[in-house]
């Protein structure tokens, strides 16, 4: 929707009160420096800790520790989700809990490490994923959010990569530190798929996730429009749809439901862009059809193209006039 979902997760947390964040990266770090600056704009303190080199989902953390102190609340970066993190927090403090998880229901569990509870919700043991459904001893699994006794980080080794999920946590519990599950049905989605990464935005576009983040633009017939939209005659914008600052629609160019462009796409005559993301600077040829895909920024479609449902498009990628994808 035009913002970095890093911004959704600040905001989550500046709801539920926590206005000092400390990212830890290691990836395209001024990126993501120039994407979200010092967090000021959301009304959160972001400082950044950068790894020399990767050292996995615990030595992340173990590198943010000695800015860290009381309760921390970790967060995975790749999730959408509106957990209740002050509901999180009342569990946490009523049961003294040292490290607490937020946990999910799911059907079937396989695909994902399990968590087993006892009725209390302390945590007794993680499994590895199950290869039938005769070893299926929970439906929980781990979520991506943690509160963690900031004291309790100076266990993970700082010299090594380490797996907060298969080194930290199971170590914890085998020692008896109160360890506990906190289960919940909020919305949640990982993102880390180009089929998710659209979804979620579908999901966000019909309040489907409890977000105080809106579009950039002004809100208009159920959809939001930056500045310098041009709109030829008859084209149209179907709500709900995000569309980015100098965006042009050609004479009967039809966009949406369900669609985000970035700043300065180009849609010609009669086109059609339904449940897609277009990034910035993608031209669309007249007459072109795109359902249900990603398109990542300066790609050009040619004209009368076809691009349908789960086709993902690299920067700067060009499909010839007439083409079918998908």
């Amino acid at each position: 929707m035009n913002r970095p979902l890093l911004a959704y997760q600040l905001a989550l947390l500046r709801r539920h009160g926590v206005a000092d964040v400390v990212l830890a990266c290691s990836y395209r770090v001024e990126d993501v420096r120039a994407a979200l600056g010092d967090g000021a704009a959301l009304g959160t303190r972001l400082r950044y800790v950068v790894e020399d080199v990767p050292r996995g989902t615990g030595g992340g953390v173990r590198n943010a520790a000695d800015l860290a102190h009381g309760v921390v609340c970790v967060l995975n970066g790749d999730v959408l989700t509106d957990v209740d993190l002050t509901a999180m927090r009342r569990f946490h403090d009523a049961r003294r809990s040292r490290v607490t998880l937020f946990l999910r229901t799911v059907e079937d569990p396989r695909p994902y490490g399990l968590v087993e509870c006892a009725d209390d919700g302390r945590i007794l043991a993680f499994r590895e994923k199950p290869e039938s459904l005769e070893g299926i001893t929970a439906r929980t699994i781990n979520g991506g959010v943690y509160l963690i006794d900031a004291a309790l980080l100076a266990r993970i080794p700082a010299d090594r990569p380490v797996s907060i999920e298969r080194e930290f946590f199971p170590a914890v519990v085998a020692d008896d530190t109160p360890c506990f599950g906190w289960i919940a049905e909020p919305y949640w989605r990982d993102i880390g798929a180009p089929a998710a990464y659209r979804e979620a935005q579908v999901d966000l576009l019909d309040g489907r996730v409890a977000s105080p983040l809106a579009p950039p633009g002004d809100a208009k017939d159920g959809s939001w429009l930056a500045d310098g939209v041009q709109a030829g005659r008859d084209a149209r914008v179907e709500a709900p749809s995000v569309i980015g600052s100098g965006v042009e629609l050609g004479e009967g160019a039809v966009v949406g439901p369900h669609a985000v462009l970035g700043a300065r796409c180009r849609i010609g005559a009669g086109a059609r862009v339904r449940g897609t993301v277009l990034w910035d600077d993608v031209t669309v040829g007249a007459g072109a059809i795109l359902r249900d895909c990603v398109v990542a920024s300066g790609a050009r479609i040619g004209a009368h193209a076809e691009v349908g449902p789960g086709v993902t498009l690299e920067a700067g990628a060009i499909v010839a006039e007439r083409s079918r994808l998908g």
